[in-house]
C-alpha cells in the first residue's frame, strides 16, 4: 500500500505540478489583495478536486459508455503523458502556461482566475484527468482506490499550500532552480509514462 501511495503521488505530484503553477498564479494575481488571492486559491483547488473526484470514480463507466477499452485508455493516457513530459523537459509546458496568464493579466481590472484557467486546465486538464483514471484502473479493490484518492487529496493540499504561498515560494527557488526541477520531474514523467503505455500493449496482446 505504501509502494501504491508512493507511486501515485509522484506521478500525480509531476503531472499536477504545484510548484509549477505558483509562479503562474502570482502573476495572474498581481492586482489582486491578499483577500482575494486567498479566495481564488481555495475555490480553484476545490473545482479542481471536484472534476478530478468525478473522472476518478465515474471514468471507467464513462469509457464504457463511449466503447473504449480501458487498455486502449492507458496507452493512450501513456503517451499523452510522455508529450506532457517531453514539454517539461524543453520548457514548453512553462512557455504555453505564461502566455495564457500574460492574456490574462492584460485586461486592466481584477479577474477571477480560480475557474479558468487556474482549476482547468492548468490543475485539472487532460493530463491530471488521464492520469487519476489510470491510477484508478490500476488500483485493485477498495482499499488501493482509497490510496490513490488519498495521494490525489494529499497533491492537491499541496497544490493549495503553494498557491497561497506562490509570492515567498518564487523569491525562494528563484527561475533558475525552478527550472531544473521542471526538467527533472519531466525525465521522471517520461519514464512513468513509457510504463503505461507497456502495460496497455501488454494487456492488449
Amino acid at each position: 500500500m505504501i509502494e501504491l501511495f508512493i507511486s501515485a503521488f509522484i506521478t500525480l505530484f509531476v503531472v499536477i505540478d504545484p510548484p509549477g503553477c505558483a509562479p503562474i498564479y502570482a502573476s495572474l494575481t498581481t492586482g489582486a489583495n491578499a483577500v482575494q488571492r486567498r479566495a481564488m486559491a481555495i475555490r480553484a483547488v476545490c473545482i479542481a478536486a471536484a472534476i478530478l473526484f468525478v473522472f476518478a470514480l465515474w471514468g471507467k463507466q464513462l469509457l464504457g459508455t463511449l466503447g473504449i477499452a480501458l487498455d486502449s485508455f492507458r496507452i493512450a493516457g501513456g503517451i499523452m503523458l510522455f508529450l506532457i513530459a517531453m514539454d517539461m523537459v524543453f520548457e514548453k509546458r512553462t512557455e504555453r502556461r505564461e502566455d495564457r496568464a500574460q492574456k490574462i493579466a492584460e485586461t486592466p481590472e481584477v479577474e477571477d482566475v480560480s475557474v479558468f484557467p487556474m482549476a482547468m486546465p492548468m490543475i485539472a486538464g487532460p493530463g491530471s484527468i488521464a492520469t487519476v483514471m489510470l491510477l484508478m484502473s490500476r488500483a485493485d479493490g477498495m482499499a488501493q482506490r482509497m490510496v490513490v484518492l488519498g495521494a490525489m487529496l494529499v497533491t492537491l493540499l499541496l497544490m493549495l499550500g503553494s498557491l497561497l504561498a506562490a509570492g515567498p515560494l518564487m523569491a525562494l527557488l528563484g527561475r533558475k532552480i525552478e527550472a531544473v526541477i521542471t526538467r527533472l520531474l519531466g525525465v521522471l514523467l517520461a519514464a512513468l509514462a513509457a510504463q503505461f503505455v507497456i502495460d496497455g500493449l501488454k494487456a492488449s496482446f
